[in-house]
């Protein structure tokens, strides 16, 4: 998973800087929104509200605007009814794509998909096209820097993980069963790891080699659709080799 897990280190230093920026504030409440909808807004009792509200804490929302977001899911404020909707597709050279949003218009967002693809050399394809490709994980970076990674991958066996990737550069990459994600990330936090990040995810059952000419057209899709305002997450099985990620910059 070379070029692919070299990608996903790209994307989560992407992420923590994009952060800063007021876009992911709007994504943030939307999440926050939903998992107290879903969930309660009792943190304590509600692991997806807690990731969300660690994110918005991490990027430095008021405490005034997090109690709002979770009092609007629970209904003690009047807000908007957001619906989270996932659309796949593919991408130049055959890689699958799946697109996690939240909106409150299915319709504008469905077109306003089906057009990047189309603009971007892919296409948005119908239901359940490819996300027989994709099971869901959860994934913990934990950095390498300082960390054995014998003695991390027992104690995340140990602790329930599934499996443990040191192919990224920056950080290992522990998978988890979806509900087990957070058991083991605070497993981990507790012997002192330098845990990075935990999350839900949607992982490829294979990977799609994507080569020099394709690897910029891919690219350039996944990040249109990354910066729609609606779009959640968007998951994706390329393979781009990391000297082929050097050389288009």
């Amino acid at each position: 998973m070379g070029g692919h897990s070299h990608w996903a280190g790209i994307k989560h230093k992407k992420a923590l800087l994009d952060a800063k920026r007021g876009k992911v504030w709007t994504r943030i409440v939307r999440e926050m929104t939903i998992a107290a909808k879903l969930g309660g807004g009792d943190i304590g009792g509600n692991p997806r509200l807690r990731k969300a509200v660690d994110d918005a804490k991490a990027a430095n929302m008021p405490a005034e605007n997090i109690k709002r977001a979770i009092q609007k899911g629970t209904g003690e404020l009047p807000g908007v009814n957001y619906e989270e909707l996932t659309y796949e597709g593919y991408a130049p050279g055959g890689v699958a794509v799946l697109v996690e949003v939240t909106t409150d218009n299915r319709n504008r967002t469905g077109d306003e998909i089906a057009l990047i693809f189309t603009k971007n050399g892919g296409n948005r394809g119908a239901a359940g096209c490819v996300a027989w490709m994709f099971k869901p994980k959860g994934l913990v970076r934990v950095k390498k820097e300082g960390v054995s990674e014998d003695a991390l991958i027992g104690d995340a066996l140990d602790a329930g993980a599934e499996d443990v990737l040191t192919d990224n550069p920056d950080s290992f990459e522990v998978y988890t069963a979806t509900a087990d994600v957070d058991k083991v990330k605070e497993a981990l936090a507790a012997k002192k790891y330098p845990v990075e990040s935990a999350e839900a995810i949607q992982k490829p059952d294979n990977l799609v080699s994507v080569g020099e000419a394709d690897a910029p057209k891919v690219l350039k899709l996944v990040e249109a659709l990354e910066d729609h305002d609606d779009v959640k997450n968007v998951w994706a099985n390329f393979d781009i080799p990391d000297q082929v990620l050097a050389k288009i910059g």
